[in-house]
């Protein structure tokens, strides 16, 4: 395999993390004990861990409401992450945001947030203030196939291509929006030949193959960071649970669940590495207990961390 050992390994570890932070999250969320509401990346892990695996500590991304798995894939803490869920003052956010408002600039990490589709413009910002400050920094804006209906979309891929904005637009194609199916509201079979309007280049892959995903990533993203301008990559994915934890799931069959879980990236990617040697079952197994060691650790970090105290309501905040 082309990639560096290293490299191989870090990818199957962040992506076993995030598989367990979110079965945990699941968890966690039925027993009643995080507020609000969550929505899980369960069988997405392959596009941010793919991505990110390319990008600089102070490159940027932004990310979605389904955004744990964006965070972790760059360097997110889980013990942060799941105090920020559990709403603590030891949380990323100072336990303000909850799940869906995560941000650390320190990891370049700009957000998450609920609203479908805001996030594009804000890594367009960030890649002009790129450009304009001569950093060669690119930044990576995570977005579902619902998103690419939104105009926030069209506008950012324009102001980008009109630029030559250092910016990768990822389109995590899960094949539904909430509950409507993509197939119900657009024409195009392949959501990156939109792309094709705006003059910069378009791709779709298989967003369930991490190897595919790094390299197609990997080369959009240098040639965002040497001036070559935006590019559009749709990669085709599936989560597994429904839009939020609790909804009924009333509009996926039970069989289309079963196909794409089959075809699902963390076992692809072991496999591989075994068949490569990079792996060996034995060291496969020992990676997977450290990751749920690191959540065990999490949980029990958020469970001991304090709430916010009231006299701090008003920091954080802009007036």
């Amino acid at each position: 395999m082309d990639i560096e050992k290293e490299k191989l390994l870090f990818m199957y570890e962040r992506m076993l993390l995030i598989r367990h932070f979110e079965s945990r999250v699941k968890e966690l969320f039925a027993a009643g004990e995080l507020a609000g509401s969550v929505h899980l990346y369960l069988g997405e892990e392959a596009v941010a861990v793919g991505v990110c695996a390319g990008l600089n500590t102070d490159d940027y991304i932004a990310s979605t409401h389904r955004g744990h798995g964006h965070i972790i894939a760059k360097g997110g803490d889980p013990k942060f992450m799941m105090a920020e869920l559990f709403g603590k003052a030891t949380g990323y956010s100072h336990g303000k945001g909850g799940s869906m408002h995560i941000a650390t600039l320190e990891l370049g990490i700009l957000g998450a947030t609920g609203i479908v589709g805001s996030g594009i413009p804000i890594a367009t910002g960030a890649a002009l203030s790129a450009k304009l400050r001569h950093t060669k920094q690119v930044a990576v804006s995570f977005f579902g196939d619902g998103a690419s209906n939104e105009g926030s979309f069209h506008e950012s891929l324009n102001i980008a291509a009109a630029f030559d904005l250092p910016i990768v637009f990822i389109c995590e194609n899960n094949l539904y929006a909430v509950g409507t199916r993509l197939d119900k509201v657009c024409k195009v079979a392949d959501l990156s030949i939109r792309a094709s309007g705006y003059g910069i280049p378009g791709i779709s892959i298989d967003g369930n193959d991490v190897f595919e995903v790094y390299r197609t990533a990997s080369q959009a993203i240098e040639r965002a960071r040497t001036g070559g301008g935006p590019t559009l990559i749709e990669c085709k994915t599936y989560r597994w649970r429904t839009h939020f934890e609790g909804e009924p799931d009333t509009y996926r069959t039970p069989e289309e669940i079963k196909a794409w879980m089959e075809k699902e990236p963390i076992a692809r990617c072991r496999q591989q590495l075994i068949t490569d040697k990079v792996l060996t079952s034995k060291k496969a197994d020992e990676i997977e207990q450290q990751v749920v060691l690191e959540i065990d650790n999490a949980v029990e970090f958020a469970h001991t961390s304090p709430l916010p105290a009231p006299e701090t309501a008003l920091e954080d905040i802009f007036a």
